[in-house]
């Protein structure tokens, strides 16, 4: 089989921000005329059946040169921008009159350049570069950003018609899939072939947990852009995760420091820092329920069917457990705290009280 048109498509997300206002980096951008930028919609699905919540922003960062496989390439560079503080950096190189074998050499390629395993700074740079143009749109800036990567292979046209059923009869996609060419296990294979999804009898997706083959005879984005935004979701929750668990710690030292000899004097002390673990939680359950609803999903059609699959394949169900399992906690952990302070303020009301029935019963005294 020969790869007519398509691309390699390498992603990398940084949660950058706890917040990006959109509205606000669409008008920093809008007076760049060397800059494209628009709000992604999902062309082939119907709004009513899946759709962005709050669209992203897609920024065109034009064209480098870099090199793959010991060749030097011109890719594409392109961004997104979440509103709940993650940016996508895309790297296609276009792929034209391509054998598959070597279509899928040239995605091995890629990885091996600019993957997460290579040590190119092209990343950073792309990156600094879009935060330096934006940089007034983000809200709560991250110090140490988490990362994650994907890869899409995509192919337009092959040059033959062919069926999704009769393409996976041609080709062979483990390996591209896989990123190994030493034959695996059958086992293996039905594994990496599990999500295998067909809307139309001549399109095909077949989607791991890093990478992805998306054979669109239309051109069609959607699924990419579904898989995109899988990925910035298990990122912030990986992020939310993380910050919970550092949080913790410090919650229970703190909670160790704030025990006074005298209990009675330590209610309002409890009460500052149960009101600082609740606000940790309001925070955290707002920004976690906006992850969650990034895409409103009202039909079981094919995107959606995709969406759910992805979510699954990169575990972003297990980390938002994990980061209601520490919520929960947190939550306890305030509970606790204030009914310590009011514990504290009542005995303190009572030593006040038997305080001034002693004073009351002194003053007789010394009146007698």
């Amino acid at each position: 089989m020969q790869v007519v048109a398509g691309a390699i498509v390498a992603i990398r997300l940084f949660g950058l921000a706890n917040e990006i206002h959109l509205q606000r980096a669409e008008e920093l951008l809008a007076d760049r005329t060397d800059l494209e930028s628009a709000r992604i919609r999902l062309d082939s699905t119907p709004a009513d059946a899946v759709s962005f919540v709050i669209p992203p922003l897609a920024v065109r960062l034009g064209s480098i040169a870099l090199s793959i496989g010991g060749a030097e390439r011109i890719l594409s560079s392109s961004a997104r921008l979440y509103d709940f503080g993650v940016v996508a950096i895309s790297l296609r190189l276009p792929v034209n009159d391509m054998h598959w074998a070597e279509f899928a050499a040239a995605v091995d390629a890629v990885e091996c350049s600019i993957g997460p395993t290579c040590s190119s700074d092209i990343w950073l740079e792309q990156c600094a570069h879009l935060s330096s143009l934006v940089s007034e749109a983000f809200e709560g800036l991250v110090g140490t950003p988490l990362q994650e990567d994907y890869q899409l292979a995509l192919v337009e046209a092959f040059d033959a018609p062919v069926t999704a059923d009769s393409l996976m009869t041609q080709i062979d996609v483990v390996p591209l899939l896989s990123g190994h060419s030493y034959p695996l296990s059958e086992g293996a294979r039905k594994e990496f072939l599990r999500n295998r999804f067909s809307y139309y009898a001549d399109d095909l997706a077949v989607i791991t947990w890093d990478r992805a083959f998306l054979y669109e005879p239309r051109g069609e984005t959607d699924v990419a852009e579904v898989l995109e935004l899988a990925n910035a979701q298990l990122l912030e929750m990986r992020a939310y995760d993380q910050l919970l668990n550092d949080e913790m710690p410090k919650m229970r030292a703190l909670a160790d420091a704030r025990r006074p000899r005298f209990s009675a004097l330590s209610g309002r002390r409890y009460a500052r820092l149960a009101r600082r673990l609740r606000a940790l939680v309001a925070e955290i359950t707002e920004l976690t329920e906006r992850v969650d609803n990034a895409l409103q999903v009202t039909e079981d059609v094919y995107l959606a069917r995709v969406y759910a699959a992805a979510i699954d394949l990169m575990r972003v169900p297990k980390f938002g457990d994990a980061v209601d399992r520490k919520l929960a906690i947190i939550r306890e952990t305030y509970t606790a705290l204030q009914s310590e302070a009011e514990s504290s303020r009542a005995e303190l009301l009572e030593i006040a009280v038997i305080a001034l029935i002693a004073t009351e019963i002194l003053l007789s005294l010394l009146h007698r």
